[in-house]
């Protein structure tokens, strides 16, 4: 099973040109796997904050997971999603000097990650 921490290059590019044509609030679904009981995460939770802040991001939910209902093996330790403004922010933060700064801590506590850009869908 192969692991996903950081995106790749044409990851990077599809999102930035995504928001190059998309306008709007962006929610970041983000699936955890945490390489110990989530200290170093939490870590680099309270250090994003203000990152967040400065761009107008703010997190909707957090939660650890308990289990699964459907699916296979246990593969994830928590759950967040945070809206954005838009793309746009997401790229200005990720971007940013003092958030590169602080960017290591979030790949030394993952063992895995999904990081998973959602739009809102009519009728729901």
């Amino acid at each position: 099973m192969s692991t996903h921490i950081d995106p790749t290059e044409e990851q990077v590019h599809a999102f930035a040109a995504r928001a190059a044509e998309k306008d709007g609030p962006v929610h970041m679904l983000n699936l955890l796997a945490f390489v110990d009981d989530g200290e170093l995460y939490l870590e680099y939770g309270v250090a994003v904050g203000a990152h967040l802040e400065r761009v107008g991001a703010s997190i909707v939910y957090a939660g650890n997971v308990d289990g699964l209902l459907i699916g296979g093996a246990d593969e994830w330790d928590a759950v967040a999603v945070v809206r954005y403004p838009s793309r746009a922010a997401f790229l200005e933060m990720v971007t940013d000097p003092g958030y590169q700064e602080i960017a290591p801590l979030r790949t030394r506590a993952l063992r895995d990650s999904r990081l998973i850009p959602t739009d809102s869908m009519d009728g729901f």
